[in-house]
């Protein structure tokens, strides 16, 4: 006995058709005579064939291409291991489907309805969104469309398909390791505030300084680059000179965070203990490593490639949300 899946080929050959015949029969393709349809049924039943997602996907394509769409600055998705990390992720997850990644990057010089133009041209069977900013009226532009699923949720998330971290649950870690730590003038460098992420993060870090009793007015954004989190940390040392701990919105924000302690004189974890979001590469690029907070870019990315060609295969689907749950990562800056 075996429990070896029988193939396509297999499939074909019981139902005396060719490989595309039968792809496009047990993939809801066009162009299959009635008698086709129903030897490849039979072969099907009689073998116990299971299609898989992308093969649906690719059986039913029109264009034979999907979009990855990053709402970003050119340069700064040229710096950031987060969207490097997803269009890896994407490409990777294609890899072996005869569906070809298109890049598109949304800034301000390709507005939200050019791009939306593009998306529903017949350039492509479906679109992976992300890092949305509030005022992209992305979520507006692609509704209803074609099928998308973005990673990271959207503000206006009603009706849409997306994978996202529990951000806020995040945070909350982050906060609460610093708080068990003896730390009692815990201070943050957030994201930008037109993000969901941030946003989120920012939530979980009030949350947890709240539920302790302490205050929750040292704030300051550093837009996840890291000159702007070493300019917010100066500021955040000014206006708030007793600060002992940090939670950093993202561990590449936090380089930046480090260079304007060192500079202010004080120490990482001795004077000031930090805690960064992402666990993506960056946190063994400070000194000492990073205490981050794991972001689980791979399944979010490889979960959102699979609900794009779900959709794609069908269009009927209703809207789905997943939620990945974050984890500490010990290291030696608290």
């Amino acid at each position: 006995m075996t429990d070896r899946r029988p193939t396509l080929d297999e499939v074909a050959k019981a139902a005396g058709v060719s490989r595309a015949t039968a792809s496009r029969a047990i993939n809801g393709g066009l162009r299959v005579s009635p008698q086709a349809q129903r030897a490849v049924d039979t072969a099907v039943k009689r073998l116990g064939f299971v299609p898989n997602r992308a093969a649906r996907a690719l059986a039913t394509s029109q264009h034979g291409s999907i979009a990855l769409v990053i709402s970003e600055p050119d340069e700064l998705f040229l710096s950031d291991p987060f969207l490097t990390g997803v269009l890896r992720g994407v490409s990777g997850a294609l890899e072996g489907i005869d569906l070809q990644l298109v890049l598109l990057i949304a800034n301000r010089n390709r507005p939200a309805e050019r791009m939306a133009q593009f998306l529903g041209g017949g350039h492509v069977d479906g679109a992976i969104i992300t890092s949305l900013h509030r005022g992209d009226m992305m979520e507006d532009q692609v509704r209803g469309l074609l099928p998308t699923v973005f990673i990271g949720r959207p503000f206006d998330h009603e009706g849409l398909t997306y994978v996202d971290v529990d951000n806020d649950k995040g945070g909350q870690i982050a906060t609460r390791v610093l708080i068990d730590a003896g730390r009692r003038h815990i201070g943050t460098v957030s994201g930008p505030s037109d993000m969901t992420a941030s946003l989120d993060r920012i939530a979980g870090w009030r949350r947890a300084l709240s539920e302790a009793g302490l205050s929750t007015d040292a704030i300051e954004s550093g837009n996840f680059t890291i000159k702007g989190a070493e300019e917010a940390t100066v500021r955040l040392l000014a206006r708030f000179p007793e600060t002992d701990g940090i939670f950093v919105a993202s561990d590449t924000m936090a380089i930046g965070v480090n260079r304007a302690i060192a500079a202010a004189g004080r120490r990482v974890p001795q004077d000031i203990a930090l805690v960064g979001f992402d666990n993506l590469g960056m946190a063994d690029a400070t000194t000492p490593r990073l205490t981050t907070i794991n972001n689980p870019l791979l399944r979010m990315v490889e979960s959102a490639t699979k609900m794009l060609l779900e959709r794609i295969a069908r269009r009927d689907l209703p809207a789905e949300q997943v939620i990945l749950t974050p984890t500490l990562v010990p290291g030696e800056s608290v």
